[in-house]
C-alpha cells in the first residue's frame, strides 16, 4: 500500500447562466480478456483475421450448439477483481439479455446481471503528485462481446463480420465517484494501467479491446454529499449515457459536452431525458441513439445451458498469491527504495515495460535517482524523438546503466555523457569502450584543471576584475575551462579552482 499522504481534489464545478452546477461521473468500462480462446468455444480471438473466418458453430448460433465455460477466462476475471481488491463471489451464475440485432447471432448476449463473478473493490485515482481520488467499484461481471457491423463498404447494403462475437468481456462498473472530465480519464488511466500489470487485458482501445460507457448527470452544489449520505440516487440528477468512448481526449470532450446540454435544459425549466447518446467529434457534440433500457426491457432470465459456476476458495488463493506486483505498490517502493520523487516514479511505473528497464538499468548503474533521470529525460526523450517504444530501444539497460556508472565514478561529466549516450543511441557499443578509444575520460588531475583555470584567468583580465566586484561572473570562466578542455575536466574540480583564484 502507498506509504503517502493524498488529499482529495476538488468536484468540477460548471457556472450556468443561473446557478452553479457539479457534474457525477460512472463509467461502465468493457474490457476484452487476454485470452486466445473466446468465452464459450474454442474459437481464436486474434484480431485483424479475414472477417468471419474465427467463428465456432456455438457463435453463430447454429442450432443445438451449447456453450462451454472456458476456465481461463474466469481465472482472468477473479485475478482483476483481486487486483482491485474486490470481493470475489465464489457462486456467479450467467443470465441471457434479450436483444435483436444483426451482429447478435443468437437474438441474445449471455452476461451476469444478477449474480457476478466480482463484486465491491476500488481504484485509487492519481491526479497529481500527492492528490487522488479514490473511486469504488461496483461489480465485474463476465459476458461475451457481439459482433461488428460494416456499413462504409457498399453503398446500398451492410456487412456483419462475427468474429468478435463470442469474445470474452470483462464488465466493469463503477460507483457515481468520478466529478469531471479529466477524472474520468485519469480513471480509465489507471484501470487500463492494472489490467496491463495484471495481464487480464492489453488495454489496446484502437481495437475495441477497451472502450467505455460513460453516465453523466449534473446537481447543484452539496447533492453529491447528500447522496454519500442516503446513498439515494435521485439526489443526483437523470443521467444519460455516452456509448462506446474509446479515446481519452474524447471522452472529456464529451463530457462537458453533455454537461452544458444538461445544464441548459435544467435552467430552461426542462427535464433530462434518461437515454443512451452518441459522441460526434466532428462536430463536438453528444446526440440521442435510444432512450436508456431498463433491465426489465432486455427479459433478462438465467440461461438454461449453463449452470451456476461455483469456484473454491483454494483456487482464489492460488491467484492471489501468483499476482504482481501492481503499479501503486511498485510506485512506493521506488520512492522508498530508491528516493524518488512521486512524479518521477509515477513516470517509470506508468507502464510494465518501462518499470523493468528501469529497474535493469539501477541493477548496473548503483544509483536510482541518477538513473532515474537519465531514463526519463535522456532516454525517453530521445525515444519519443524518434517514435519508438521503450522494446524498441536501440540502448539496452545494460548500456545505459553502464554510462550512468562513468558519471557516478567521475569518469566522465555529465555533458560527455550526453555524447556517449547519443554514439550508443545511433551506432551501438559499450560506454567504457567508447570512453577509452575516444579519449573522452574526465580529467581530474588538479595541477591540468588549475593550468587551464590560469590560462583562462590570465587571458582575460578585464572579465577578472568583473568577477571580483561580481561573484555571480564566476561561471563564465568554468564555463571557458571547460571548453579548453573540451568538456573534459571534472566540473565540481573546475568550479572550486576558478573560485578560489578569484578570491585571491
Amino acid at each position: 500500500m502507498l506509504d503517502l499522504t493524498y488529499e482529495t481534489p476538488k468536484p468540477k464545478v460548471i457556472a450556468g447562466a443561473k446557478h452553479d452546477w457539479e457534474l457525477v461521473i460512472g463509467m461502465e468500462v468493457h474490457a476484452q480478456v487476454s485470452s486466445k480462446a473466446k468465452l464459450f468455444s474454442g474459437s481464436s480471438t486474434q484480431f485483424g483475421a479475414e472477417p468471419n473466418s474465427n467463428v465456432a458453430f456455438v457463435d453463430a448460433a447454429m442450432p443445438g450448439m451449447l456453450p462451454v465455460i472456458n476456465e481461463f477466462c474466469v481465472e482472468q476475471a477473479v485475478r482483476t477483481g483481486l487486483g482491485l481488491k474486490a470481493e470475489i463471489n465464489l457462486r456467479s451464475a450467467f443470465d441471457r439479455k434479450n436483444y435483436f440485432y444483426p451482429d447478435l447471432p443468437q437474438g441474445y448476449q449471455i452476461s451476469q446481471l444478477y449474480h457476478p463473478i466480482v463484486g465491491e473493490g476500488e481504484i485509487l485515482v492519481d491526479m497529481a503528485p500527492g492528490v487522488a481520488r479514490l473511486v469504488r467499484v461496483e461489480r465485474i461481471h463476465l459476458e461475451q462481446d457481439a459482433g461488428k457491423s460494416i456499413h462504409d463498404m457498399d453503398p446500398s447494403m451492410s456487412f456483419v463480420d462475427l468474429n468478435r462475437t463470442g469474445v470474452a468481456l470483462m464488465e466493469i462498473v463503477s460507483r457515481p465517484d468520478i466529478r469531471g472530465p479529466e477524472e474520468a480519464a485519469a480513471y480509465l488511466t489507471k484501470l487500463r494501467q492494472i489490467l496491463r500489470y495484471l495481464g487480464t487485458c492489453d488495454g489496446n482501445m484502437q481495437n475495441g479491446n477497451m472502450r467505455a460507457d460513460v453516465n453523466v448527470s449534473v446537481c447543484r452544489p452539496g447533492q453529491y454529499e447528500k447522496y454519500m449520505e442516503t446513498q439515494d440516487f435521485s439526489h443526483l440528477g437523470t443521467r444519460c449515457e455516452l456509448k462506446n468512448m474509446n479515446s481519452m481526449r474524447f471522452i472529456q470532450m464529451a463530457i462537458d459536452y453533455e454537461a452544458r446540454r444538461q445544464i441548459q435544459i435544467l435552467e430552461s425549466g426542462g427535464e433530462i431525458v434518461q437515454e443512451t447518446r452518441l459522441y460526434d467529434p466532428d462536430k463536438n457534440e453528444t446526440r440521442s441513439m435510444r432512450s436508456k433500457e431498463e433491465a426489465h426491457d432486455y427479459r433478462y432470465f438465467p440461461d438454461p445451458d449453463l449452470l451456476p459456476l461455483e469456484i473454491e476458495q483454494g483456487w482464489v488463493d492460488d491467484i492471489a498469491a501468483s499476482l504482481p506486483e501492481l503499479p501503486d505498490e511498485k510506485k512506493a517502493r521506488f520512492v522508498k527504495d530508491f528516493g524518488l520523487s512521486e512524479y518521477d516514479a509515477s513516470v517509470l511505473t506508468a507502464e510494465v515495460p518501462n518499470a523493468v528497464y528501469f529497474e535493469e538499468t539501477v541493477g548496473v548503474a548503483g544509483d536510482g535517482k541518477l538513473a532515474a533521470n537519465w531514463v526519463i529525460n535522456e532516454l525517453f526523450g530521445r525515444l519519443k524523438k524518434d517514435d519508438l517504444d521503450i522494446g524498441d530501444s536501440p540502448v539496452s539497460p545494460q548500456q545505459l546503466g553502464g554510462l550512468i556508472k562513468l558519471i557516478k565514478a567521475d569518469e566522465i561529466s555529465g555533458k560527455i555523457g550526453k555524447d556517449v549516450f547519443e554514439i550508443i543511441f545511433t551506432e551501438g557499443g559499450d560506454a567504457a569502450d567508447i570512453v577509452e578509444k575516444k579519449g573522452l575520460k574526465q580529467v581530474t588531475d588538479t595541477g591540468a584543471i588549475e593550468a587551464a583555470v590560469d590560462e583562462v584567468i590570465a587571458a582575460n583580465p578585464a572579465q577578472v576584475e568583473k568577477a571580483k566586484q561580481n561573484p555571480k561572473l564566476a561561471g563564465w570562466f568554468v564555463g571557458q575551462v571547460m571548453k579548453a578542455t573540451g568538456g573534459k575536466a571534472n566540473p565540481k574540480a573546475v568550479n572550486e579552482i576558478v573560485a578560489a583564484k578569484l578570491a585571491q
